[in-house]
C-alpha cells in the first residue's frame, strides 16, 4: 500500500510503499476512503507533541470501509463504512474509564500518534473505538467530524448554555461548532487571524452574528468563549471578552504559553478550563446531532501524496474549513 510516514519531526512526511497491515484480535482491516488533516497532525509532524511512536503514519479523522476482520471482531460487517477517531484504545478499568471519563485514561492510546493512522490506503483499528458513519454524509464531509467535530462538540458542552458564544480560531473545528451553535439558536461571534477577511466572510455565511480579528474587542459581552487556535495570548483576550461567571474553554491539545494577566480578568467567577481528547459518548452524540443540525463541513481535497502540502496550507491558515486526503 501507499502511505505517508513521519520518521523524524520537522522533516516532513515520506511517501512510501509498505505492506498492508494485518488486523489483530478484535481489530478491523480498513480501506481508507478519506482522512481529515487535523491541527493535531501538524503538532505531531512539527514535534510539538513528544512521546508518540516513530516512524508513524499520522491521521485520525478516518472514514474507511471494512476490508477484513481479526479474530473475534464482530461489531461491523465487511463493506460497512466506519469512522476512526483520535482515541484508539483505553485501559477500561481505571477510575476515569469506570466513570465515563475515558478521555483522561493514563494508558490511552491515540490514532496517528501511538498507532498508525489514516494517511495511507489501509489501516487497522480496534473495532470498539470505531463508529458507524451515518447515511447521507459523504466520505470527505464525514472525515472532519471525527476529531474537529468531536472535540468541538465536547468544547461546546463545556461552554454550557451560553447564548452569546465566542469562537477564537475559525478552522475545521470552529466552523463545525458554529453551525451547531447557530442551529441551537445561539449568537456566535467569530474571532479569526488578524486581517483574514476571507475567514470572516466564511463565518458570516455560516450564520455568525459577527466576525472580526482576534485582536479586536468583542462587540458584546460573551457568555462563553472557546479557543481553538493554539495561541496562549488569546486566553487573556477571551477572559476580557466574557461576562462574569463565564467559562473560557481551551480546546487544543497544544497551545503556546499563556502570558501573565491581571487577576481582575479572572475575577468575577470567570474560569479557564481545558478539553482533553474525547470519549466514545461524545462521538455517538455528535454523529447523531450533526445530520439533524444540517452540519456540512467545508473541505478541500488533496491526494494522499499531497499530505505535506495540505499540512503546509493548514499551517499557513489558507484552508477554508478542513483539508481531507483522499487515497
Amino acid at each position: 500500500m501507499e502511505a505517508m510516514r513521519l520518521h523524524r519531526p520537522g522533516e516532513g512526511l515520506r511517501h512510501e510503499r509498505l505492506p498492508v497491515p494485518e488486523p489483530g484480535p478484535g481489530e478491523l482491516l480498513l480501506e481508507v476512503l478519506a482522512c481529515g488533516v487535523c491541527r493535531t497532525d501538524l503538532h505531531v509532524v512539527d514535534g510539538e507533541l513528544p512521546g508518540g511512536k516513530l516512524p508513524i503514519i499520522p491521521g485520525h479523522e478516518i472514514v474507511a470501509r471494512v476490508a477484513g476482520r481479526g479474530a473475534g471482531a464482530s461489531l461491523f460487517s465487511a463493506g460497512e463504512r466506519v469512522g476512526v477517531p483520535w482515541l484508539a484504545r483505553t485501559c477500561g478499568h481505571c477510575a476515569f474509564c469506570r466513570t465515563g471519563r475515558e478521555n483522561l485514561c493514563a494508558e490511552a492510546r491515540f490514532t496517528g500518534f501511538h498507532r498508525d493512522g489514516g494517511y495511507a490506503q489501509f489501516t487497522v483499528a480496534d473495532e470498539r473505538f470505531c463508529y458507524p458513519i451515518p447515511e447521507g454524509i459523504g466520505d470527505e464531509e464525514a472525515a472532519p467530524l471525527l476529531c474537529a467535530g468531536f472535540i468541538g462538540y465536547r468544547s461546546l458542552r463545556m461552554a454550557g448554555e451560553a447564548r452569546r458564544l465566542g469562537i477564537y480560531g475559525f478552522g475545521a473545528a470552529g466552523h463545525i461548532v458554529a453551525q451547531i451553535a447557530v442551529h441551537q439558536g445561539r449568537e456566535v461571534y467569530a474571532f479569526t487571524r488578524p486581517g483574514d477577511a476571507a475567514a470572516q466572510r466564511f463565518a458570516t455565511r455560516l450564520g455568525c452574528k459577527w466576525a472580526g480579528d482576534s485582536t479586536a474587542p468583542s462587540p458584546e459581552r460573551l457568555d462563553a468563549a472557546i479557543i481553538f487556535a493554539p495561541v496562549g495570548a488569546l486566553v487573556p483576550a477571551a477572559l476580557a471578552a466574557v461576562d462574569r461567571g463565564s467559562p473560557v474553554v481551551c480546546a487544543g491539545i497544544h497551545m503556546s504559553d499563556i502570558p501573565a494577566f491581571p487577576y481582575a480578568l479572572l475575577w468575577g467567577e470567570r474560569c479557564v478550563r481545558s478539553v482533553a481528547n474525547l470519549t466514545r459518548r461524545d462521538g455517538d452524540e455528535l454523529l447523531e446531532l450533526a445530520p439533524a443540525a444540517g452540519v456540512r463541513p467545508a473541505t478541500r481535497r488533496y491526494a494522499l501524496a499531497e499530505a505535506n502540502r495540505a499540512l503546509a496550507d493548514l499551517r499557513a491558515g489558507s484552508i477554508e474549513g478542513a483539508a481531507v486526503l483522499v487515497p
